[in-house]
């Protein structure tokens, strides 16, 4: 299909596109058992996103009681996931993904809202190491650590090895602890799923607690397998990859579009956040946070939480469905979660104690919106045992603009949470600040 062509067929499209059913409360979608409505198919689906405006001077987050919020560095190109070395320095990773072909009247428009929501700035494609060597919470040192990568997202430290997954491969350089720059062009260890259409083209990454393996998250090239099952061929999946030797094999799959891999620190378990499928309605599907099982089947695409059928997908595989997992817990529908962290630092009140920090991209397909923040959920005995509570808010204006948009999380070495907000080019500090909840604005980096 032309680009012009394309464009034609959805401006005669647009008009007969079917409201669907009214949205719920999304709160009432999160926990383990999230009420189902019935699945709604739509000739185009409704599709509502926030245009990106930025901090404006004197403006930052809204934090939770007992909290307090700064910018770390500000300035960045879509600064996307983050990882704390040893030494306290801080990698964030500057990515943007690739032009994705047009295949369908909806992309177009996808491409287009794609655009608004995202910052204007050209992302980097980079390793930035920030560096606040006089412990104030704002970074006056800033280097580039790698340059001209590929889509980076996903990072690892394991000894003296530095892997970055890019969007087609998991690259290995050698690190020197308190280093600014690597000039080596670096190894790549193994392939991963690109190619043409690369929907899902961010892998995260994180090392066993072992040091012996890698995990990698692929997402799908599709919403449900519209471009044929050939081009899923391992992806929607958790890669194991043997860190010495690149080899690897699928650890779990079904998973639409796995992020924020972590292990649990009391159980080491493997945990993640998956965006699940779009175009079912406005509360279908829940995206969700689940521990990971080996060789566990989470539905993808025929099925979604646990047994529910998708009906879009042909053919139909019953006894695939039969095989599913059902996801640990829900954060409610399209909150497009891209990053977890598990919380065991000193810096935050004691509430925030073992549980899971989550960051919400935000929905693009639902009104009212849905996510655009960080959540806490807390944990026992290594499962959820409560409510996702708000913890950093504010990113989305009165009128449904997009000040930022969260990303990667981490936990710094003084026990501050990090926050990658790609839209607003920026990484948030919060910290305890007793019973203070008053944010402080960007501070300029030197």
């Amino acid at each position: 299909m032309t680009l012009g062509r394309a464009i034609l067929i959805t401006g005669l499209l647009l008009p007969l596109a079917a409201c669907g059913p009214d949205p719920i409360d999304p709160r009432t979608q999160i926990g383990p058992n999230p009420p189902l409505p019935e699945p709604h198919q739509y000739l185009l689906p409704p599709m509502h996103v926030s245009s990106v405006v930025g901090w404006k001077d004197g403006e930052a987050p809204q934090v939770a009681a007992g909290l307090q919020v700064k910018a770390l560095a500000t300035g960045l190109k879509n600064p996307r996931s983050i990882l704390v070395l040893p030494n306290g320095d801080i990698l964030v990773a500057e990515s943007g993904g690739p032009n994705p072909p047009v295949y369908r009247p909806k992309e177009i428009i996808m491409g287009w809202l794609e655009r608004k929501s995202h910052s204007a700035e050209t992302p980097g494609q980079r390793i930035i190491l920030l560096r606040d060597a006089d412990g104030d919470g704002v970074a006056e040192q800033r280097n580039v650590l790698l340059d001209k990568q590929n889509s980076p997202f996903g990072m690892a430290l394991v000894g003296n090895d530095l892997y970055v997954a890019e969007t087609d491969g998991v690259m290995r350089y050698p690190y020197k602890p308190g280093e600014t720059t690597i000039a080596e062009p670096g190894v790549k260890l193994t392939e991963l799923p690109a190619g043409q259409i690369n929907h899902h083209w961010t892998k995260s990454l994180t090392a066993s607690p072992d040091g012996t393996k890698l995990y990698a998250g692929i997402g799908s090239n599709s919403n449900v397998s519209e471009n044929g099952l050939d081009a899923e061929k391992d992806r929607a999946a958790i890669w194991e990859i043997d860190r010495t030797t690149g080899t690897h094999r699928l650890y779990a799959t079904g998973l639409r579009n796995p992020n924020g891999l972590t292990f649990e620190p009391q159980t080491k378990t493997l945990w993640c956040v998956v965006n699940e499928r779009d175009e079912l309605g406005p509360d279908l599907v829940p995206d969700y946070m689940t521990s990971v099982k080996d060789g566990g089947f989470y539905g993808w695409p025929y099925s979604y939480w646990g047994s529910h059928v998708d009906p879009r997908v042909m053919p139909q595989r019953p006894e695939r469905v039969a095989s599913a997992i059902m996801p640990d817990y829900s954060l409610s529908s399209h909150v497009a979660p891209l990053g977890m962290t598990f919380y065991t630092g000193t810096a935050l009140p004691q509430t925030y104690q073992g549980g899971a920090f989550v960051g919400e991209h935000g929905s693009w397909d639902r009104d009212p919106l849905n996510g655009y923040k960080v959540v806490y959920i807390p944990f026992a005995e290594g499962k959820p045992s409560g409510k996702a509570q708000d913890v950093v808010t504010g990113f989305v204006t009165e009128d449904r603009q997009a000040r930022g948009r969260p990303v990667g999380l981490a936990v710094d070495s003084h026990g501050a949470l990090l926050i990658a907000d790609d839209a607003g080019g920026v990484v948030w500090r919060v910290t305890g600040a007793g019973t203070q909840s008053a944010a402080e604005p960007p501070a300029a980096i030197r």
